[in-house]
Formats: structure tokens, sequence, C-alpha cells
């Protein structure tokens, strides 16, 4: 169970900076975390609001690891659909893209499959 919680803690960390910079300061996150990558428009502060979901969902999870771990899941479909059909066009396209985004969630993709409890979702 430790696994699950440093992932939470993490997710706390990240997604909540990157939430409430995003819904709060759009202008700071679309030069910092998307390395002006996209235009500042409202759509940031969307994605702000979903990062902050994810960060008060893992605070919830520190307490109940497994009732709240469907959002790990979510989080690694979304962050896996946005490396294949926007990073990856976008690397070999040479195109404009957030690279330490891409890192961030390539790292996360590789380890979410190993810190989901699979076993526990099909009893």
């Amino acid at each position: 169970m430790t696994a699950i919680k440093i992932v939470y803690i993490a997710n706390i960390i990240v997604a909540g900076y990157i939430g409430v910079t995003s819904l709060f300061s759009s202008k700071f996150s679309s030069a910092i975390i998307f390395q002006n990558s996209y235009q500042t428009t409202d759509v940031i502060r969307l994605v702000g609001c979903l990062w902050l979901a994810i960060a008060v969902l893992s605070v919830c999870g520190l307490w109940r690891p497994l009732t709240f771990s469907p959002v790990l899941l979510l989080q690694f479909f979304y962050k896996g659909t946005w490396l294949l059909v926007v990073a990856v066009p976008a690397i070999k396209n040479n195109q404009a893209y957030p690279s330490g985004m891409a890192i961030f969630f390539l790292v996360w993709v590789l380890i979410l499959p190993f810190t989901i409890p699979w076993n526990e979702w099909i009893k």
C-alpha cells in the first residue's frame, strides 16, 4: 500500500500545483508548465480543474487508497492518450509541445500500471 500512497502524495503536490496555477494564473501556467507551446486560453483553466480534482481525490486516497484508486486509472488513460495523440505527432513533425510535461507523463504511465491495485478490482 505504500507505493500507492506515494503516488497519491505526488499527485497532491504536482497536480495540486498545476491545478491551482492553471486556474488562477493561466498566463504563468502557459509559460512555465506548458512551456509556451499553447496559447493562453480558458482551456488551460479547464485542464487546471481536472488536475485540481485529481489532487483533491488523491488527498482522499491517502485515507481510502483502494476506494479512490480509479483516479489512477483515469490518469493512466488520459496521460497515455495525450502522449500518443499529442506528444508523439508533435515530436515527429518537429512541432512545439511541453516536453517537461511529456517526460512527466511518460514516467507516470510507466509507474501507474505497477501501483494500480488491479487484483483488488477483479475480486
